[in-house]
């Protein structure tokens, strides 16, 4: 992905909370269902496009068109979000930004990747979003493709009025448009799906340790995700990537094991009450990355429980984090059997106190 979209901006704990709360689920939500609400929002690239126009053929700008972008519902709401992150969100900031040379010179660029990025079958993201989602699922979005600054990709709002915003990037295809989309509104089904009020009260009368690392086990979503919008185990997660993405990602799969075993630390240290707050969400930050364990963990285990168990099973873990990791254990323990590979398994003193949440 461009970037993780959804977590990157979950950093606090108590706001990982809430994103990740669990419960336990039965089936998948079929590809056709009409529990879909997605619709694309392009006004604020079209505006700032006229402008580049404008500029680029020497035609003087009036004060409407800056006001058709900053009246745009994308504007509006990209400026909301950066202002409640404390960011610096000026509009005249806005302006030298839409006129510096290196935006105008990609006006064509930008364009025709916003001509292609509106050419995308959402609605067949969605339904691979909905193919590793439980059958209560909801996905309600809007998609804005922005020209911005900040290269970043983001969700906002995700409880109130759910949007996801995209750097309008001229090196990303319409398939790997698709592709984030349905990473992105895989996360936004399950937020829809899973929260529980009898399990998030259970999970209430934990220690607070136990609740964290049970809490932030949901981070794996990442890699469910990954699984999701590339349409199942056998394909490649970066079967519509360049080639550095995918040779990336291949790259750190050969650390799995490694990297397995740093969360594992990590998850103790919490247990143990060894780190502070800030050094618990900078650990969890690092685990992002580009694309790190959060992905790359999450997708082995994804894709290892699945080929082992079937989908079903996959989803039942998926929304009900207590049960993640013993599961991965018992079906990396029959694909050893049969394999040369080994793959590397949770401790058994980490399994028990998780379960102790159950």
């Amino acid at each position: 992905m461009n970037s993780p979209v959804i977590l990157r901006g979950l950093l606090s704990i108590s706001i990982v909370f809430a994103a990740f709360a669990f419960a336990s689920v039965c089936s998948a939500q079929p590809a056709n269902s009409s529990a879909v609400n997605v619709r694309l929002v392009t006004d604020e690239a079209v505006a700032v496009l006229a402008i580049l126009t404008k500029r680029k053929t020497n035609q003087p700008l009036t004060e409407q068109d800056w006001q058709r972008v900053f009246q745009s519902e994308g504007y509006t709401r990209l400026k909301k979000r950066e202002t409640s992150m404390k960011r610096s969100f000026d509009d005249a900031d806005f302006k030298t930004f839409v006129l510096s040379d290196k935006v105008v010179e990609q006006q064509q660029a930008l364009e025709q990747t916003l001509e292609r990025w509106k050419q995308a079958d959402i609605s067949g993201a969605a339904g691979l979003a909905l193919a590793y989602l439980p059958k209560q699922a909801r996905i309600s979005a809007k998609i804005y493709p922005v020209i911005k600054p900040r290269t970043n990709s983001f969700v906002f709002e995700v409880k109130s009025d759910p949007a996801i915003f995209l750097y309008l990037d001229p090196a990303v295809s319409k398939e790997k448009f698709e592709n984030t989309l349905a990473h992105e509104l895989h996360h936004i089904g399950y937020g829809s799906a899973c929260p529980s009020k009898r399990t998030a009260e259970k999970l209430s009368r934990l220690p607070e340790n136990l609740q964290t690392v049970i809490t932030l086990i949901g981070a794996f979503g990442e890699g469910f995700a990954m699984l999701a919008a590339a349409g199942g185990p056998e394909i490649h997660p970066h079967a519509v990537s360049d080639q550095g993405e995918r040779a990336r990602w291949d790259k750190d799969m050969a650390n799995f094991g490694d990297d397995l075993e740093k969360v594992e630390k990590f998850f103790l240290d919490v247990l143990a009450n060894r780190l502070t707050e800030e050094q618990t969400r900078e650990i969890v930050s690092s685990f992002f990355g580009v694309q790190g364990p959060w992905y790359t963990v999450g997708w082995k285990m994804a894709t290892t429980i699945e080929n082992t168990y079937g989908r079903r099973k996959l989803i039942e873990c998926m929304c009900d984090q207590r049960k993640l990791l013993r599961t991965y254990n018992k079906a990396a323990a029959r694909y050893n059997r049969h394999t040369r590979e080994h793959l590397a398994t949770w401790s058994h003193t980490l399994i028990k106190s998780i379960e102790r949440g159950s």
